[in-house]
């Protein structure tokens, strides 16, 4: 079974990523990661995809665990297509997050204990088993097809692997502290890796990144490559300053590096001698009534020098506690800003999609270049499939009668995935079929369901 030739071609810009047997396994691959409504496993993807027994099976594993091709080179040939079609000549958003993918297993390369956002709660943090990876997404905001959505399209991404802590010593012996690895690597620090990919991809747009608090600090502020700006939190504790005061000329030693400590967050709110201007803010992930403060000064701790767009945001109905953000962008207005962070939420719905429709928590991989390799597919895939139907898949969008839902009018994840499952079969069965056969009626009631993603 095969997709539609309209997304094998889509494939066909990635050619040069891969030798011409591993090119042809890799639309196997896609063709049976789509395909299926099962776990993604790699014995999974050879039945969804039909090639039972079409050479042999140890080729699909091998296309992950030992194939000479390049995840970040794939990466960049991706991310030049998605901006070419759905962003040309136009500031490129984009977000970085992590997200735990809980896996079973005591010897899986990379697996380790991660802080569990779904079962922890604001009083108590937990942690399940598994492999947390760190991922930079670009925005797509407001496609044609979905004037009110964004979309958080994976790009690149990178395993973050625990620290080695303690380890076990010979027996009846105490356990002593393991020499720290210096290959190890720090979740903003990976974050920071996969920035200067983009802004070497890239090198004369405008890029603006989004992250939240844990992708805020001076590991990544500090280190921005030109170009490149970022949008955060500040920490409620934050401490921030004045710039500094120009060197007078009778004053002895180096120049300051910052000027007086400005109030802490809690005094800047009820300062009255600057008032809070109301913003009625409806945009994506955010719909509120707001109270906004504005400065511009230094995050010292994160950012040294660099001059910051400081913004205090109250929520006038008390939902939200207060909360700073901060931009490196000092031209833009507080409408702006917070409109570029609240599209960062997308990137949640696209973690969420990937795990339920994707199977992103599936493969049962070892090796480690199988593992490093194999979970990003189900991210990858996930662009190409928002690209497909920007291209060609919007003009086959479809909703089952739902009585119960009738105002439905913009296409979600799922309804992209089932309309690209749909065209395919329905390719596949009008070359078989006959426009009078009996059974047509049928076929096309049994493509409707096995299409359905969600």
């Amino acid at each position: 079974m095969e997709l539609t030739p309209s997304f094998l071609l889509l494939l066909q810009q990635s050619t040069p990523v891969f030798t011409n047997p591993s090119f042809h396994t890799f639309t196997s691959i896609a063709s049976g990661w789509f395909l299926s409504n099962r776990h993604r496993y790699i014995t999974e993807l050879i039945f969804s995809s039909g090639h039972i027994g079409i050479g042999h099976w140890s080729r699909f594993h091998r296309f992950f665990s030992h194939a000479a091709w390049n995840l970040d080179r794939f990466s960049m040939y991706l991310a030049k297509f998605v901006v070419t079609i759905l962003a040309p000549n136009a500031t490129l958003y984009w977000a970085v997050d992590d997200t735990l993918c809980r896996k079973r297993g005591l010897t899986l390369y990379g697996a380790g204990m991660h802080y569990d956002p779904l079962i922890s709660s604001r009083a108590k943090a937990l942690v399940s088993w598994g492999h947390d990876w760190v991922v930079l997404c670009l925005i797509v905001v407001h496609p044609f097809w979905a004037p009110t959505k964004v979309f958080a399209l994976p790009i690149a991404m990178r395993l973050y692997v625990n620290r080695q802590g303690l380890t076990k010593g010979k027996k009846n012996q105490k356990k002593k502290k393991a020499k720290p690895d210096p290959n190890h690597r720090t979740r903003p620090e990976l974050a920071m890796e996969l920035i200067s990919l983009a802004a070497g991809w890239f090198p004369d747009d405008e890029i603006l990144i989004t992250g939240d608090s844990a992708y805020g600090g001076q590991s990544i502020l500090g280190q921005l490559p030109p170009r490149v700006h970022l949008i955060s939190h500040v920490h409620p504790k934050g401490a921030l300053y004045e710039p500094a005061p120009p060197k007078g000329e009778k004053t002895k030693g180096a120049p300051r590096k910052k000027g007086k400590r400005l109030p802490g967050m809690n005094v800047w709110a009820e300062d009255a001698n600057q008032p809070w201007t109301s913003l009625d803010f409806d945009q994506f992930g955010l719909h509120a009534s707001l109270a906004v403060k504005t400065i511009q000064a230094l995050y010292y701790k994160a950012g040294k020098n660099r001059l910051l767009t400081i913004v205090l945001v109250r929520d006038l109905k008390g939902k939200r506690p207060d909360q700073m953000f901060y931009c490196t962008k000092l031209d833009w207005t507080v409408p702006q800003i917070l409109s570029a962070y609240s599209y960062r939420w997308a990137i949640e719905c696209t973690f969420e999609n990937t795990k339920q429709l994707l199977g992103l928590e599936d493969p049962a991989n070892r090796l480690p270049k199988a593992i490093e390799r194999t979970a990003p597919m189900a991210l990858l895939l996930y662009s190409l499939v928002v690209v497909w139907f920007h291209q060609t898949g919007h003009r086959f969008l479809r909703f089952p009668v739902r009585p119960w839902y009738p105002k439905k009018q913009e296409a979600s994840f799922a309804d992209l995935l089932t309309t690209l499952r749909r065209v395919s079969y329905e390719e596949k069965t009008e070359r078989e079929l006959s426009k009078r056969c009996d059974l047509k009626a049928w076929i096309t009631q049994l493509t409707e369901f096995l299409s359905r993603a969600g």
